[in-house]
């Protein structure tokens, strides 16, 4: 079984994909790209990312779990053995 899901982020949406699924959710219209992976806790992503309206890179939270039960997944089951997160930028 694959361990590694992929973030990634087009235009005003941000995409977590494991598996066959594909989670979209919205994020800044300023977000160019996510640069770095600096932790992954079961869920919960500490990310650098680069927007267009400042020079230096920023962290930022991404939180999947309420992400996940809003759009009735079991969450606990699903992130499970996700061991690591890689980042996949897109340009379009």
């Amino acid at each position: 079984m694959e361990t590694t899901a992929v973030l990634s982020n087009n235009g005003a949406f941000t995409t977590f994909s494991y598996g066959k699924y594909m989670i979209r959710f919205r994020t800044s219209l300023h977000l160019e790209r996510y640069t770095r992976i600096l932790e992954w806790d079961e869920g919960y992503l500490v990310v650098m990312a680069k927007y267009d309206n400042c020079d230096k890179e920023e962290e930022e939270y991404i939180d999947l779990k309420p992400i996940l039960e809003n759009l009735y997944f079991d969450a606990e089951k699903f992130l499970k053995p996700i061991k690591d997160v890689r980042i996949q930028n897109e340009r379009y």
